[in-house]
């Protein structure tokens, strides 16, 4: 289906506000997706993986895990996903199309960084009947997108907590 053939007035969208938290970068990481229906409900979740990462990783894996998450439970869906993340962002609108078409690579011949994350993510992306983007502003007061930042900053101190 065409972008001309989709009514976006009549669309039932999910908000997701996604956000990666890192220290040091990198280091000890945690991310976080708040989703919000429609009607307002919200669901939040987050994790932290036990390895060393990145910022970009944490902000990236955020998003995969709240498409994969409602790909499993409800099917292909529309979603908006949030992120104050210009590397995210950027590379989903920007890039992605290209380096897809590059076979993950970049002009110069190297892969692209996080390949394995961006792979995941444009499968996730297709799996579903439409994902917008939308870049904004981070400690902005952007309520959603302030509570995925405490989740993600709470799980990477979770994280460094269990290690001690």
């Amino acid at each position: 289906m065409s972008m001309a053939e989709i009514d976006l007035k009549n669309v039932h969208e999910l908000q997701i506000y996604t956000d990666g938290a890192c220290s040091p970068n990198p280091g000890n990481g945690g991310w976080a997706r708040v989703i919000v229906s429609p009607s307002g409900q919200t669901l939040e979740m987050s994790g932290a993986p036990k390895e060393r990462t990145t910022n970009n990783r944490m902000e990236m894996l955020a998003a995969i895990e709240a498409l994969e998450f409602l790909h499993k439970r409800r099917g292909p869906m529309y979603i908006c996903v949030h992120t104050d993340s210009k590397y995210f962002y950027n590379g989903v609108t920007l890039y992605s199309y290209n380096w897809r078409k590059n076979g993950w690579l970049l002009s110069n011949g190297d892969p692209v960084k996080n390949q394995d994350l961006w792979m995941r993510f444009d499968a996730m992306r297709s799996s579903h009947s439409l994902v917008r983007m939308n870049w904004i502003k981070g400690h902005n007061g952007t309520e959603h997108n302030e509570r995925a930042d405490r989740l993600a900053v709470a799980a990477r101190e979770a994280l460094v907590t269990s290690h001690y």
